[in-house]
């Protein structure tokens, strides 16, 4: 491997024109994830007279926009621009906040969070894009594991801490907080904007082009169906699934702890902890996606959402608390991994177009989480609940054990990165 490809951050083997790519995602990162009103939305949505019913049905309708605003809007970035279409929808986030704290009526929460899922999906596979393609024309992609567990890390973290500061800003008004998470946002565009270079899918060159011109792939669709392999479907949905169970799982964790006895404070404590706990073992991603590879350390994250569900339905708070906050960080190793396995899959040119259909499967299938969930836990109980929807991680497993043990390739040799071949 040459400089370009090694390590990040603080080695000198990595050349200044990486750095130049990964610094200002660093930043945005922080900014972008910087959002004080994620750990009390739901309160405020409360406060503003709505019912718990309600509450749900503005949550499945986010993601269920967001996921089928994936699609157009994947193709959408491919076709004006990466940055363009997150800047597009951080604006449209930053403004669909403003305009929840500035309204209270309850068909325009609806449109507002129309709008938010519809930014999200403009955000979501444009970022991953974007740093990817970056980093092929530098040459560093076998770096991308690496540079990706922090980038994801100083985001999570950074969730964490405006948890933390969201409750002391709301003691000041509902105002502060979400005019803070906006204005957190536009400076992210501004950084994104002033510091990283935009990227269509025209322009991005890489090592699958000439492949990808052999095989006339001239729209998403083609390109979709020439690499959509058994193993690479397989992920898609097991992964979907496991961002179904773990998604959903942190969110209902402060209903199940509050009906174990635990107090408001405590699971606010709890829950901000979480953030900071899944947010430092993305670091081992790229020590465990060398020593352990993606086919293992996949049904291990399954098993261990598995178990912190089956620890939770024991009814003991302290024992859900430990499960949490132990536990809630090992699928997030497996999602940097895997976001390396399926950026590795998906030629340059429509990179966006074919993340953004990967990621209206999670969305759709976290969107139905939500609701099995809810349901399980209205029908038994939440831990009771909690426990049964261990079943889902169980049920991904057995769909994943014909990849693990037959060794099915992902991504086929033509499609396989240079540096990956050359390793």
């Amino acid at each position: 491997m040459t400089g370009t490809t090694e390590a990040l951050g603080g080695s000198a083997a990595v050349d200044d024109a990486a750095r130049s790519v990964t610094r200002p995602f660093y930043v945005y990162a922080v900014l972008a994830n910087t959002l004080f009103q994620r750990g009390v939305f739901v309160l405020f949505l409360y406060q503003r007279g709505f019912s718990a019913g309600q509450v749900a049905l503005l949550q499945t309708l986010l993601y269920l926009v967001s996921g089928l605003a994936e699609l157009p809007t994947g193709v959408i970035a491919d076709r004006i621009g990466r940055r363009a279409s997150i800047v597009i929808g951080q604006v449209l986030i930053a403004g669909c906040l403003l305009g929840q704290v500035a309204f209270s009526n309850y068909w325009v929460f609806l449109a507002l969070f129309i709008g938010q899922g519809v930014g999200m999906a403009c955000v979501s596979g444009s970022d991953t894009a974007l740093l990817y393609d970056l980093l092929v024309r530098r040459g560093a992609t076998a770096s991308y594991v690496k540079i990706k567990s922090r980038f994801t890390m100083l985001g999570t973290v950074a969730s964490g801490a405006a948890i933390v500061f969201g409750g002391q800003l709301q003691q000041i008004s509902w105002g502060v907080v979400y005019v803070g998470s906006a204005a957190c946002l536009v400076l992210a565009v501004v950084v994104l904007m002033s510091r990283v270079p935009e990227i269509r899918g025209a322009d991005a060159v890489d090592e699958q082009d000439g492949a990808e011109e052999e095989h006339g792939d001239a729209t998403a669709w083609r390109a979709m169906l020439r690499v959509a392999t058994p193993a690479l479907v397989t992920l898609v949905v097991v992964s979907g699934l496991m961002h179904a169970t773990l998604t959903p799982y942190i969110i209902f964790t402060q209903k199940t702890l509050s009906d174990q006895g635990a107090g408001t404070a405590l699971v606010g404590v709890v829950i901000s902890a979480g953030f900071f706990a899944g947010g430092l073992p993305p670091l081992l991603s790229d020590r465990a996606d060398r020593r352990i590879g993606y086919r293992v350390i996949v049904p291990v994250s399954l098993l261990t959402l598995a178990v912190a569900l089956g620890l939770s339905g024991l009814g003991l708070v302290w024992v859900t608390i430990a499960a949490f906050l132990a536990l809630v960080g090992i699928p997030e190793i497996t999602a940097v991994i895997v976001d390396n396995v399926f950026n590795e899959a998906v030629p340059s040119r429509h990179r966006a177009s074919l993340l953004s259909m990967i990621a209206f499967v999670e969305s759709a299938l976290i969107g139905i989480g939500y609701l099995v969930l809810g349901a399980l836990m209205d029908g038994f109980g939440s831990s009771v609940g909690m426990a049964t929807y261990a079943a889902v991680p169980l049920l991904a497993c057995l769909l994943w054990l014909p990849v693990l043990f037959r060794g099915a390739r992902v991504t086929t040799e033509i499609e396989k990165p240079a540096d990956q071949k050359a390793s």
